[in-house]
């Protein structure tokens, strides 16, 4: 059985994906509020996203890798990777809404293509991480920020 809270912020992470590419579907029709919204929705999604994985993490604690020691490295890796890709991402979406409330259409339109690129491997890796340490293999130790602080 998985666990719920990564199961729920995983669910998060992938629709903020999947409203992305809708927003940005809206948007080469033209359809200017309709793809605020959806955007608005993809951007609260995120944030639902983070608030239960920060939640999670200093509460519940992290879980550690639980396959095979082989693999260890190349998860370790992976996670990296998709940790950098993550705070990236988030820092482009941030300055991507900012320019779209501001009316910076000039900015927006330059950078919101990167960024919903930079996002969409985010939820990708993100659920290949969710896969790999709750699906495809028992996830491993779970420590919490305070008990790894107070060392109990």
């Amino acid at each position: 059985m998985v666990p719920i809270l990564p199961t729920i912020s995983t669910f998060f992470i992938v629709l903020s994906a999947v409203l992305i590419a809708i927003g940005w579907a809206l948007v080469k029709k033209r359809k200017i509020e309709a793809h605020k919204k959806v955007m608005i929705a993809a951007a609260i999604s995120a944030l639902t996203f983070f608030i239960i994985y920060v939640s999670r993490t200093v509460f519940i604690g992290n879980t550690a890798f639980g396959g095979p020691d082989d693999l260890k490295i190349y998860y370790t890796i992976f996670l990296v990777f998709h940790i950098c890709l993550a705070t990236t991402g988030a820092v482009f979406g941030i300055v991507t809404l900012i320019a779209g409330f501001t009316n910076n259409l000039v900015r927006h339109r330059k950078i919101a293509p990167i960024t919903s690129v930079i996002w969409f491997f985010v939820a990708i890796t993100g659920l290949a991480v969710y896969l790999l340490l709750y699906v495809f293999y028992k996830g491993g130790d779970t420590t919490s920020v305070f008990k790894a602080i107070l060392n109990s």
